[in-house]
């Protein structure tokens, strides 16, 4: 069992529900379910056999420019919509591209819709406590699954196939409401999820990659992570971005969903990036993605994003323009009808040809062709036999149970506290708003649950437990002091619930300040004094707390922080505290105090720091000042040692042509691209052993801290493994290191670089030396 010293740190540069349906016989068949929409159905018109876009034997293209080449101007304007509107002469009905699938099949967006027939999906947790597993392998198991469960809804005619999931934006402050929709503030960890989440979501290992499940969407492109603090909100602001900010920090997640995902579609934002609309701006989308990139499949608006650039931005005079500017940048598809009701006068006026409307239309054809739209019945397509049955089956629901255990993080534990006895802690205070909430624990862009299993309900399975809330709700404006003090005397031990909801951090609500809302700090601290046994603080939140007045509380014994845990973060949590299952979770984000958000205004996109003007940067990667807790955070009941078993190199040799620069001239780097690059990989092999009584997962971390140059971080992860291992066991984690692609560092014109010098890697307490030269 870990301590944790209990002061503000330095993070080190080195470091170790049941659902009752009841309706009535007079209600619509159609919410029981229903055909799904699809094209091409030759069973019902056997002459649509003859139309060369309903022939499967030929190449997408081939159908693409098939189906083109049969639309009026008008009908192709139609499809430039979130709400096509469908061709009833080429047998072609209306399709609903906006659905959602962040973290399960979603209620929000008009695609996709629950009733009898399918009355809930499983809701894993938010992305943020996912994230916080860091294990790539459950972030494609959670795909998976969504996208089952998405099939099965469309096969009943209850969902779309166009699902805008995940979001990968790198969650830069601690104040944003959406950043428990991320996968935190490392530019390696949120690739690595996104990448993952959507190969999940997307296709079955062994089938046609150009055969898609669902077609996924990684969002919102680029340098968003701002929606409305102090009057600046994501309709208005302008993101001043370094060029090197942009491709070290905001870019990678999107350039790994697209060259490593293969995801079939990115979103546009509602923000300027250095004075251009992202959903105008051709160098980002024609450019990037789709040039630079090569994105197979679309790129969409966020919602009325041509409309926001246009009514709120006033980048162009009439909304022709507009809509001309955006599919010349190379957007392909408009969340709403801006597009729609615009493109044509576009056309018209002499804004826009034709051709330029055929260019997005096929992108979209073509993401519907890979998704079988017009390929018939799907009933007898691939992924026909899914079905209602396969939605919130047994299984599926026992990945988020597992997800929401993976995700927690126990951030501080006085010896001999966690994990709890259900033998010894016979009566437990259970006291908070968030101590009995359902929703809360599943966040934004949630779905209708399979059912809820609430942190009181979870612990109840343990032990006799009493509960007070404490607090009305989050807001918690007037503490209810007297009966939860009562409760905590009495009790063997007492489990402090508390938090945010979407009261506090959402889409459109950005954070106000760090710390807990209202008088949550004055129920946590009246309790501690007076409670008869441990007491454990929950934290249940996307964003971090400045919870140091607990952290250096000696009388608050462990502090937990699960995130939004999802339908059954009851159990999980219930789990964690009783110890059947072991803590393996890590922090995410950096934890900052209340004085940086006092000092660092949200509107400062740089994540460099800058001395001068008193400016100290953001992320652990940047971010020199004192934490809360630091990025990587996380204890467990365990302890794990770790062993080099192969270490890398002392030195590696990069060769260099005769005529090179560097052969002349003293050189502080060198290309990270080239023939030079070739032969610059190595191992390094770990036995990692896990020294306790229970069986755990743990996290090995390499990072490198690379020599001072181009403004270069003082750390950066190079890459991250999990391994579970029974008590007492060892076992050997291997990373592949190429010189060229993981140490390298992004210089100040956005090209990347390998530093002349010596690199320390290190994983935990191991360091290593690397002299890198020429």
């Amino acid at each position: 069992m870990n301590t944790q010293k209990n002061r503000a740190k330095k993070c080190p540069v080195f470091f170790p529900c049941f659902y009752t349906i009841i309706f009535s016989l007079t209600l619509p068949t159609t919410i029981f379910g229903q055909t799904p929409s699809f094209a091409c159905d030759t069973t019902t018109n056997a002459s649509l056999s003859s139309l060369g876009f309903c022939d499967t034997s030929k190449t997408v293209d081939e159908r693409v420019a098939d189906l083109v080449g049969r639309l009026t101007l008008e009908e192709k304007v139609g499809y430039l919509r979130s709400g096509s509107v469908g061709v009833s002469r080429l047998g072609i009905p209306k399709y609903e591209w906006w659905s959602e699938a962040l973290h399960g099949v979603s209620s929000v967006g008009p695609g996709t819709r629950f009733g009898p027939m399918v009355p809930g999906a499983t809701s894993f947790p938010q992305v943020i406590t996912t994230a916080a597993s860091f294990n790539v392998t459950l972030f494609q198991s959670i795909g998976q699954v969504v996208s089952n469960e998405a099939r099965a809804m469309y096969n009943v005619g209850l969902g779309g196939l166009t699902y805008w999931s995940p979001n990968v934006n790198i969650f830069r402050d601690p104040r944003w409401g959406r950043g428990q929709e991320t996968a935190g503030e490392d530019p390696i960890l949120s690739s690595k999820y996104g990448s993952s989440y959507v190969i999940g979501l997307q296709q079955t290992n062994g089938d046609d990659s150009n055969k898609l499940k669902v077609a996924a969407c990684c969002k919102h492109y680029t340098a968003y992570d701002l929606d409305n603090w102090h009057g600046v909100d994501r309709y208005h602001f302008n993101a001043l971005v370094t060029q090197q900010d942009l491709d070290d920090t905001y870019q990678p997640p999107f350039k790994s969903c697209v060259i490593d995902g293969n995801v079939a579609s990115v979103m546009c934002s509602y923000n300027q990036v250095n004075g251009k609309p992202t959903c105008a701006d051709r160098d980002l989308l024609s450019g990037v993605i789709r040039g630079d990139w090569k994105l197979n499949g679309y790129i969409v608006t966020d919602c009325d994003s041509v409309k926001v650039l246009f009514n709120d931005q006033h980048y162009t005079k009439t909304p022709e323009e507009a809509a001309a500017d955006a599919i010349l940048a190379g957007v392909d598809l408009n969340c709403g009808y801006f597009l729609g009701d615009h493109t044509l006068a576009a056309v018209k006026s002499g804004l826009l040809n034709e051709t330029d409307i055929n260019k997005p239309i096929s992108n979209n054809f073509a993401t519907l062709m890979r998704l079988g739209f017009f390929d018939g019945n799907p009933s007898k397509k691939l992924y026909g036999g899914l079905g209602a049955k396969d939605v919130c089956t047994p299984e599926n629901q026992e990945l988020a149970v597992d997800a929401a255990r993976q995700g927690i993080v126990l951030l501080k534990n006085n010896a001999g506290s966690l994990p709890f006895s259900s033998t010894t802690v016979k009566s437990l205070a259970v006291i908070g708003p968030n101590a009995n909430v359902t929703k809360t624990m599943i966040g934004n862009y949630e779905g209708i649950p399979c059912k809820y299993t609430t942190p009181l309900q979870g612990l109840s399975t343990y032990t006799s437990t009493t509960y007070q809330a404490g607090c009305a709700n989050v807001a918690c404006t007037t503490a209810q002091l007297d009966e939860a003090k009562q409760i905590a005397a009495t009790s063997d031990a007492t489990v402090l619930i508390v938090g945010a909801d979407q009261s506090i951090e959402a889409e459109s609500r950005d954070r106000v300040d760090l710390y807990l809302p209202g008088q949550q700090t004055l129920l946590v601290s009246e309790i501690a004094n007076v409670s008869k046994g441990p007491v454990i603080l929950v934290v249940m939140s996307g964003g971090g707390m400045d919870v140091t007045f607990a952290k250096n509380n000696d009388k608050i014994s462990s502090i937990l922080w699960v995130g939004y845990p999802g339908q059954a973060g009851g159990s999980a949590l219930a789990d964690v505290i009783f110890g059947a299952f072991n803590p393996s979770g890590r922090l995410p984000m950096t934890w900052y105090p209340q004085s940086y958000a006092e000092k660092v205004p949200m509107t400062n996109m740089n994540m460099r720091p800058d001395p001068k003007r008193g400016y100290p940067g953001r992320s652990y990667r940047f971010y020199k000042g004192e934490t809360v807790f630091c990025f990587g955070d996380g204890l467990s009941y365990s302890d794990f040692t770790h062993t080099l078993v192969k270490a890398a190199p002392t030195q590696v040799s990069i060769p260099v042509q005769e005529d090179h620069e560097c052969r002349s001239s003293t050189c502080k780097s060198v290309d990270a691209v080239g023939d030079h690059c070739q032969n610059t990989a190595f191992d390094i092999h770990l036995r990692v052993k896990n020294n306790g009584t229970m069986p755990g997962g743990h996290t090995v971390f390499l990072f490198s801290s690379p020599p001072s140059v181009h403004n270069a971080p003082q750390k950066h992860l190079v890459g991250f493994e999990k391994v579970f291992l029974a008590a007492n066991r060892d076992g050997v984690v291997k990373f592949s290191v190429d010189v060229c692609k993981h140490l390298s560092v992004v210089d100040e014109v956005g090209n990347r670089k390998v530093a002349l010098g010596v690199h320390l890697l290190h994983i935990g307490d191991l360091k290593h030396s690397l002299n890198v030269k020429i």
